[in-house]
């Protein structure tokens, strides 16, 4: 696990190596550069910033080569099948010097060339440079678990595993994308490949690129793939759950492979539980797990948080060495941290869980295994769920939908600080989602702020840059892809490409690495998902009638191994309780970070309107909680990156 970098006909080796410096806490056991001058006078370097996993020799040191300095690389991951090419590779003469996975890339690319990336299980982002060639590769794992950002300038290309090392490029001055903040207002982040960052992209998952001649070549390697909707599965549930069980046990077998101390996140969900009792299985020593929680007045009326007693009891279940983190006030302390470490505004507040479980696990655990990708593979959410419930209700006479049902939803007050608060909410987006096409539907119930909110909020000039783009554009381009498929398996593909990676994959590696500690993720193994998907029918992901059961065939596939209390657990979150922190300790901030005068110098928003939002929400009119976190999350960004405060902002190590 490391941070990588590199340029290619930009910059020198000063911008280089402060690029590479800055990130220092995703590897701060070993740094490396690599220079070159081309014939016709180009420069090209590549940096590394190591956390070392395995092999923690120096004979795994970054930029590594192979025996004739012909290819070069810098590397971010683990490749689990590494020792397996590795004897492959041996055995058609390659001459090895070290125990890395690092080294196996380089000779599997003698051998393969780009196409080296298909034979790859694990995740990764690098960047190859072939002198031979005079190219650069760059590649990212099938499902995007690593990140890999690039800036393309004239002729050159600037890549990093952070942007903030690419503001070190010169005569860069970062500014805000348009249509990326319009994203951003609709899902609470910028779906790939667009950055808020104009000019900077990301590397899409499943992709590599070919830079040669100051050209970029993108190339898709893989794409998951789903059977056509009214396909036969012949195979039997049960043999299905015994498949599955047994698949994912041998990817987290895979995944403990390490010359460092391993953990796990553990919540009171099926998905980490179903981790913590793979690596118990196969362990002959405690799991060390990590729960995050909050004080008992930060959790009222909050359903979406997980209920730490059942994860303590699953860890006693299996005999783990258990770490519960109560998460205390000084949330404000924290936040302009965590702008700086997450690169891009991400207004999810699960961050805040991610950062302090990786902290705290920092003394104790190098790489902590993740239930991440559950969800996506196996139909885990209440977005899956709503569009059972909108087939059921779009039986209902038009008139009564719109003229009764749907007014009387709208009207309810939000009923904050309630148990019910959630139930509420989720109502009031299925009343504005529920009779439409199901596309549209599915799309609805994945924005926080609609078309008509964001007009109301947006400055008149703002608003006119944009001309008409649509937030939803990369979402319908995955739809399309999959149209073949059950609707059940299109939602689960578009979470896949836009929601699992563009939010949940991007905060966990850079919440993580922010404590230079790796988090692997055993549901996303290549071979389990693509079996998942092709095998297992939808009415065994998502089954039941007008009160279905999620992940059905996950629960039947981890009965016999968990306690009763995780089967039945209702699906929680890795949130926080942000209207508490809203009402309490980030009240100052608010009222600061989102004063009139600072909202209009920045242009976007009408400040009558942000005011309103406040107002309205502290009133209890309107539970505007995720849209607050949202406008705060953007500012404090923006004072970061925008304003040219990257290094002033950066946290004391």
């Amino acid at each position: 696990m490391c941070g990588i970098t590199g340029t290619v006909n930009i910059g020198d080796g000063d911008a280089l190596a402060r690029m590479t410096g800055t990130l220092a806490h995703r590897g701060p056991d070993d740094a490396g550069l690599w220079e070159h001058q081309t014939a016709d006078g180009a420069y090209v370097g590549l940096g590394s910033r190591r956390l070392a996993i395995i092999d923690r020799s120096p004979a795994g040191h970054m930029p590594m080569t192979n025996e004739d300095g012909s290819v070069w690389l810098t590397y971010n991951g683990e490749i689990y099948n590494f020792r397996d090419l590795q004897r492959e590779l041996a055995a058609k003469g390659h001459t090895f010097r070290s125990n890395t996975d690092t080294e196996v890339i380089i000779h599997l690319y003698e051998e393969e060339g780009p196409n080296c990336v298909k034979r790859l299980r694990g995740m990764f982002a690098f960047g190859l440079y072939d002198l031979r060639r005079e190219r650069l590769l760059l590649a990212r794992d099938h499902f995007g678990v690593k990140p890999l950002y690039y800036r393309q300038h004239e002729r050159g290309i600037a890549f990093a595993s952070e942007v903030k090392a690419l503001t070190h490029l010169p005569g860069w001055r970062p500014r805000v994308d348009p249509e990326a903040l319009h994203q951003y207002l609709t899902f609470l982040w910028v779906p790939d490949p667009d950055t808020m960052f104009e000019g900077v992209k990301k590397l899409l998952a499943g992709h590599y690129a070919l830079f040669h001649q100051g050209r970029l070549d993108l190339v898709r390697y893989w794409d998951l793939d789903y059977p056509p909707a009214g396909a036969d599965f012949p195979v039997p549930a049960e043999e299905l759950a015994q498949e599955v069980r047994h698949r994912l046990e041998q990817s987290v077998k895979s995944q403990m492979v390490s010359d460092v101390p391993v953990g796990a996140f553990l919540s009171a969900g099926i998905d980490s539980s179903s981790v913590v009792a793979a690596m118990a299985a196969a362990s002959d020593r405690p799991v060390r797990t990590y729960t995050i929680t909050f004080p008992p007045g930060d959790r009222a009326g909050e359903r979406t948080l997980d209920d730490p007693k059942v994860a303590a009891a699953t860890a006693r279940h299996f005999g783990c060495d258990h770490h519960e983190i109560v998460v205390e006030p000084r949330v404000a302390d924290m936040l302009p941290q965590l702008a700086w470490h997450m690169d891009e505004p991400v207004a999810d507040p699960a961050i805040i869980g991610a950062y302090l479980v990786a902290r705290e696990a920092r003394g104790s655990a190098t790489v902590l295994l993740s239930g991440l990708g559950g969800d996506e593979l196996f139909a885990g959410y209440r977005k899956h769920v709503a569009h059972r419930w909108a087939s059921w209700y779009r039986r209902l006479p038009a008139p009564v939908r719109r003229g009764i049902v749907e007014p009387a939803l709208l009207a309810m007050p939000p009923l904050r600080g309630t148990p019910v608060k959630g139930v509420v909410r989720l109502a009031r987006k299925m009343a504005r989602s529920a009779s439409l096409p199901p596309q549209d539907a599915f799309l609805m119930n994945c924005t926080y702020l609609d078309e008509d909110q964001k007009a109301g909020l947006y400055a008149k000039e703002f608003a006119a840059s944009l001309n008409g783009t649509e937030a939803w554009r990369t979402h319908r381009e995955y739809f399309q892809r999959v149209a073949h498929a059950d609707f059940l398996n299109q939602m689960l593909y578009v979470d896949t490409k836009a929601f699992m990676v563009s939010l949940n994959l991007t905060y966990t590696d850079k919440m993580s690495m922010a404590s230079s500690v790796e988090v692997r993720v055993p549901f996303l193994d290549k071979e389990l998902a693509e079996f998942v998907a092709w095998n297992v029918p939808p009415d065994l992901k998502l089954s039941g009638g007008l009160f279905p059961e999620t992940k059905s065939l996950l629960r039947r596939a981890m009965e016999p191994t968990l306690p009763k209390a995780v089967l039945g657990q209702p699906k929680a979150g890795f949130g926080a309780p942000v209207a508490a922190w809203l009402d309490g300790e980030l009240r100052p901030m608010v009222d600061d970070l989102l004063a009139g005068d600072r909202v209009r110098r920045r242009g976007y928003f009408e400040p009558g309107a942000v005011a309103r939002l406040i107002a309205e929400h502290r009133s209890g009119r309107h539970d505007w909680s995720m849209q607050l976190w949202q406008l705060l999350t953007l500012e404090l960004w923006m004072q970061a990156f925008i304003d040219e405060r990257v290094e002033a902002m950066r946290p004391a190590a």
